[in-house]
């Protein structure tokens, strides 16, 4: 079978350099295994770091990928709960299952935790015809829900989900702040802020705008002005004057990080919440620690979630109320083409897919 496989990093982003099709073994299933064929793989900023091979050196020779959705072909003999032909989606995140916090129903703390298509291998992800994963990583597709969706959905809503259900616990009436929303991540996130009855403000750049407010969002800002912080705030004022809630943001959804960090604890109401998953713009945020003692703001970080949480999102998506926004799929071909739309992010709106 054909995988998208590279055997050196590209640590200067040349990715054509070291991305090629190649053939290799088709996976036989271990007793407790799914394996299935791919029909549609969505890319992930991991991706990039493995290609770079920081901050993780990962395993050479590699195949990238943590989204696969297809069917199974193949079961291993202690599998249970999934059958040959059923339609499938990854759970990436891969932990023990036997330490304290993955009895206590937080496998993403799990201390032996890794990312399946980004820390395993050699020879181990989403991008190949044929793939496999335990059955405990592996979720089952709502009929009408399509393997291109899931795919786009598989990573990205799961920590949209967390982040908002999970660790932020949003509630109707919130005035929610989604930052960078024409992301996969940030695409969920505002349906899933809305599906909460919330009221929704979400930042792009000035080219997204519009189909933020296709998606759901009640308001959009260009994050890239100076003072977007201003302007959101000004929203929010509007929006007291109509509901006579308090002017600010109750919940802030990050992962732009540096650039934008400090903005957002200003924006926040007392007793208000910042949860991130990631800082693509950089670590060393600057920290106003006024606004977090004396307005007792809650800082919450989040990573991934939990298998329910998938198909908790999946369910909604099954329902109709949440949907996957794809941006363009490629073959695997073109894999290098992919990669590099993804990093420079230019006219990128949701999610960029593979296929065999």
């Amino acid at each position: 079978m054909k995988a998208v496989v590279y055997e050196e990093y590209a640590p200067d982003d040349n990715f054509k350099k070291i991305l090629k099709v190649k053939d290799i073994a088709e996976p036989k299933p271990k007793p407790d295994e799914v394996v299935f064929k791919v029909k549609a793989a969505a890319l992930n900023y991991n991706d990039i770091w493995g290609m770079r091979g920081q901050p993780v050196a990962v395993p050479l020779p590699h195949v990238s990928g943590s989204d696969a959705a297809g069917e199974v072909i193949a079961v291993g003999e202690e599998v249970t709960n999934i059958k040959v032909g059923d339609r499938v989606v990854s759970h990436s995140n891969m932990s023990c299952r036997v330490c304290a916090a993955c009895t206590d129903g937080r496998e993403f703390d799990c201390t032996k935790r890794t990312i399946w298509g980004f820390q395993t291998g050699p020879i181990w992800g989403a991008y190949s015809e044929v793939t496999h994963l335990p059955e405990v990583n592996i979720s089952k597709i709502p009929n009408n829900v399509s393997f291109d969706e899931a795919a786009a959905a598989s990573m990205t809503l799961l920590t949209a989900w967390h982040m908002l259900v999970g660790r932020a616990k949003i509630r109707p009436g919130q005035t929610v702040l989604i930052m960078g929303g024409g992301s996969g991540v940030g695409s969920f996130g505002i349906q899933i802020a809305k599906l909460y009855n919330c009221t929704v403000i979400s930042t792009a750049s000035p080219d997204k705008l519009d189909k933020l407010k296709e998606i759901g969002a009640d308001y959009a800002v260009d994050h890239r002005k100076e003072d977007w912080g201003k302007e959101v705030f000004k929203i929010t004022k509007e929006i007291s004057a109509k509901t006579g809630v308090t002017p600010g943001i109750d919940v802030s959804f990050d992962h732009i990080g540096q650039t934008h960090w400090s903005p957002q604890l200003t924006l926040l109401k007392y007793g208000g919440t910042l949860v991130s998953c990631g800082a693509t713009t950089g670590y060393d945020a600057k920290t106003d620690l006024r606004h977090i003692f004396f307005k007792g703001t809650n800082i919450l970080g989040s990573t991934q979630g939990t298998k329910a949480e998938l198909d908790q999102g999946l369910y909604w998506m099954g329902k109709g109320k949440i949907k996957a926004v794809i941006d363009s799929v490629y073959p695997f071909e073109q894999a290098a083409e992919a990669h590099t739309k993804m990093l420079t992010g230019k006219g990128l709106f949701g999610k960029i897919l593979m296929k065999p």
